[in-house]
This record gives structure tokens, sequence and C-alpha cells, in this order.
């Protein structure tokens, strides 16, 4: 397994289960490189974890007290080669995605990262931040970021 897991792999793997624990994606990170002949590090697995939520391709929220993974607005799930069969090898339980909790977790992201990219004039983070708004409207109809676009574009406007 190569050592740069793309986020929209991660993506699929983690769609396979519907959502998965952070821990359980390290376990199916752990065994999908096992199963491609190789070994992943915890480290680069939690990195990989952090940089797929970073870029919303992952997006994590709570539910029964529980944090739960799941594919994110700006992914475009990928099934790594040999990561069909992580289903059945692994005994981890398929769950469903509470679409409204995953919705809201992003949203509340969202608008926090972008009322600190518009106080700070950070103009790369509010535009990366625009394009997020653009994935969360097509990913959701569960919240509205309308109010977070038509901020950032007027402070990129300003």
């Amino acid at each position: 397994m190569t050592t740069e897991l793309q986020t929209d792999e991660l993506a699929g793997v983690v769609g396979l289960f519907g959502t998965l624990t952070p821990e359980e994606t390290a376990r199916a990170l752990d065994e999908l490189a096992f199963k491609q002949g190789g070994g992943i590090d915890e480290s680069v697995s939690s990195a990989a974890i952090a940089d797929a939520i970073d870029a919303y391709a992952l997006v994590r929220y709570e539910r029964d007290g529980e944090t739960l993974l799941a594919p994110g607005p700006t992914a475009f799930p990928t099934l790594p080669e040999n990561a069909e069969d992580l289903p059945h090898i692994l005994d981890i339980p398929e769950r469903d995605v509470d679409r409204e909790a995953a919705a809201d977790a992003v949203a509340k992201r969202l608008r926090a990262e972008a009322a600190r990219a518009v106080d700070a004039g950070d103009e790369s983070s509010m535009r990366d931040l625009l394009d997020v708004t653009y994935d969360v409207a097509v990913w959701s109809d569960a919240v509205a970021v309308d109010d977070v676009r038509s901020r950032l574009a007027d402070a990129l406007e300003a």
C-alpha cells in the first residue's frame, strides 16, 4: 500500500461500511495494506484520516456518544485495490450514516472556519471554503450554507 492514501480512496473505504469510528478506519487501512502486500504505520493512517477530515472528504460527527466518520461533501469515494473484501474480513458492523448529524457537523465546522478566515483576511482559505459550500449544497439538502457562501463571497469582493 502506498503511504499516501488519497482522500477519495479513504472515503471509499469508510463508505463500504456506511460509517466507521476513527479506530475502525485505522484497522481497515491496516488490513487493506496487508491485503496489498505491505503495511501502514499508525502515524501514516492517522495523518491520512486527519487530512481527509481537513479536506471535507470525511466528516466527523457524534452519534450515541460515539465518534463516527462518513464520506464528506468533497469526496468522490473510490475503492482502492483489494478494498472490496474489507467488510467480509473485518468484524465491524455496517452503520447507516446519520445524514442530519453529519450535515450539522459540516455546517457548524464550515461556519466556524469561514468566520476565522474572514476575520483573518485569509483569501486562500476563503476561496477553499467557498468551494466547499457548493459541495455541501450538492451533498446534503439537510442543511443550508447559503449564508456562509454569501459571507465568503462578500469578503472576497471587498
